[in-house]
Formats: structure tokens, C-alpha cells, sequence
């Protein structure tokens, strides 16, 4: 049961991690919130990296090592993405010379706050805590980028439902099976989040007939 959760955490993810680079290129847009995608790299980079190099769960990663570092190299070209047509939603009022470094700020931020959790809780719990907690974020995250542009722009229905599901197997495994009330308060409430963002999604797609960009003038 295990292995069968985590591999399909692990499909799940990249899928979307797939839909987020296939949408981005596809509408010139980006498909994952700036910080949701800076906590995902810094999660996925120092624990790939922490498993396959540094033995930090054991001298046998096991798959989630594996997957973790592939997550990774997709985070990458999301990035990409983010870099290359976020510039269009940066505010007007703010000169595109700071998109940049702002875009560096925030990766910062991001691992910094990874390697504090490493340094409060350890390898092992510090990876479900922030995993979790990020995870939560970003399904609020995807409600508000879908309210902000009134489109489905950089999203599609089988993003939403991949996250939902590849959220919701590890919940069951670490929140359920091997009973961790963070994880299992925080998985709930991302099921009913990607539940209320899979619905607005269904909605707007019935109303307009699939993709409609909001700013007709890009």
C-alpha cells in the first residue's frame, strides 16, 4: 500500500508539474503561483539532494528519492516559464527591472524556509510539515490566480485533479495509515480546496468553452 501511494503521489505531481509546463508555453503564461512554485523547488531540490547524496533518511532513499529529484528538474522549467511571461501581470506601477530580483527573493525566502523546518523538526517530520503546509497554500493559491485573471489561463481540469489526487495519496499514507493529525487537518482541507477550485474550473469551462484569456489585448 505504501509503495502503491507514493508512486501515485509521484504521477500525480508530475503530471502537473507536465500540465504546468505544456499551459505555460502553450497560452505564454505562467500555470503555478510564484511562491507555491518556490516552495515546491526548495522542497523537492534539498530533499532529492539530501536522500541521493547525503544518505539524510538512510543509506536506501527508496523511490521518493527519485522522485523528488525529477519533480526538481520539471520544477525548472516552470521557472522558466514563470521567467520568461510572468512579466505581463507584474504591476504597472513597478518597473520590470525589479521582476528579476524579486523572482530571486522569493526562491531565497523559500529555501531558507526549508532549512529551518530541516533545522526544527529534522529530515523526516520537517518534510511532512512543510510538504503539507505548502501544499495547503497552494490550493488556496490556485483559487486566487483563477479569481485574479477570470479565466482559465495556465490552468486546465486534469492540473486540478492530478494535484487533488497526488495530494490526497500521501494524506491517506501519512495522515491516515501512519496517523499524523498535521497532516491529516492540512490534507483535508487541501481536498476541499482542489474540490472547490475543480468545481470553478468545471463551471468556467461549461460557460466559455475552454480557454478565454481575460486580457483580450495581450
Amino acid at each position: 500500500m505504501e509503495l502503491f501511494l507514493t508512486l501515485l503521489s509521484g504521477i500525480g505531481w508530475i503530471i502537473v508539474y507536465e500540465e504546468c509546463i505544456r499551459l505555460g508555453f502553450k497560452h505564454k503564461s505562467y500555470a503555478m503561483p510564484l511562491f507555491a512554485l518556490g516552495l515546491n523547488f526548495s522542497w523537492e531540490a534539498i530533499y532529492g539532494y539530501s536522500d541521493l547524496f547525503l544518505e539524510a533518511h538512510g543509506p536506501n532513499p527508496g523511490i521518493q528519492a527519485y522522485v523528488n529529484a525529477s519533480w526538481a528538474f520539471l520544477d525548472i522549467i516552470i521557472l522558466v516559464t514563470f521567467y520568461k511571461y510572468g512579466k505581463k501581470e507584474w504591476p504597472q506601477a513597478l518597473s520590470k527591472k525589479l521582476f528579476a530580483p524579486w523572482l530571486l527573493l522569493v526562491l531565497v525566502c523559500c529555501f531558507a524556509l526549508q532549512l529551518v523546518f530541516i533545522e526544527q523538526f529534522g529530515f523526516v517530520m520537517g518534510a511532512q510539515y512543510s510538504a503539507f503546509l505548502q501544499n495547503l497554500l497552494m490550493s488556496i493559491m490556485f483559487i486566487g490566480m483563477f479569481v485574479k485573471r477570470g479565466s482559465m489561463e495556465g490552468q486546465s481540469l486534469l492540473l486540478a485533479y492530478a494535484k487533488w489526487i497526488g495530494t490526497l495519496a500521501p494524506t491517506i499514507l501519512m495522515g491516515v495509515i501512519n496517523y499524523n493529525p498535521l497532516v491529516l487537518v492540512c490534507g483535508i482541507f487541501c481536498t476541499i480546496f482542489d474540490v472547490i477550485y475543480i468545481v470553478l474550473l468545471t463551471r468556467t469551462r461549461k460557460n466559455i468553452g475552454g480557454y478565454y484569456p481575460m486580457r483580450a489585448s495581450r
